[in-house]
């Protein structure tokens, strides 16, 4: 807190802050910075290598290899949320985990491990994409408006 607002408070409250500030634990964000980025390159690296075992047992192009690439990423990811591995492995990356891939697969599992309780329709079913639907609206929302500006700058301008 700034010395300027500290001079406005009680002088309990100055204490208490000075208090706090001691006992504060110093997030280590360097360290958190390494680790989410070596848990997201190794989550890009075995997505890559999912891609091109597509690409060369499979005979898919290196565009249309995406789409089983990005499935097979959800599938494993949904697998390692039910086992609770998933969730270890955000707690040791923090950020680094939220890959949106990854993270959409493990949002849609987790909720429905939660509301699994509540029954398969009303809580399952329910509630399963109440925190990955949003993404889905506005992912969809975006490729949509991206796609027409690609459009109009093709036919209009020429590009």
């Amino acid at each position: 807190m700034a010395d300027k607002k500290k001079k406005n408070l009680p002088p309990e409250a100055q204490q208490y802050q000075s208090f706090q500030e001691k006992r504060e634990v110093k997030r280590p964000i360097f360290k958190n910075c390494i680790k989410a980025f070596l848990v997201g390159g190794t989550i890009c690296l075995i997505g890559q290598a999912i891609s091109t075992f597509y690409i060369y047992y499979f005979h898919f192009t290196e565009q249309t290899a995406g789409n089983p690439t990005v499935a097979t990423l959800i599938f494993i990811t949904m697998l390692l949320t039910g086992f609770g591995v998933y969730d270890r492995i955000g707690q040791f990356a923090g950020a680094g985990s939220a890959v949106p891939v990854t993270g959409f697969g493990n949002a849609v599992v987790a909720s429905a491990i939660e509301h699994r309780t509540e029954g398969f329709v009303l809580g399952v079913g329910s509630n399963m994409l109440k925190l990955a639907g949003p993404v889905i609206v506005y992912g969809v929302f975006s490729a949509f408006v991206v796609a027409l500006i690609k459009t109009i700058l093709i036919k209009w301008g020429g590009l």
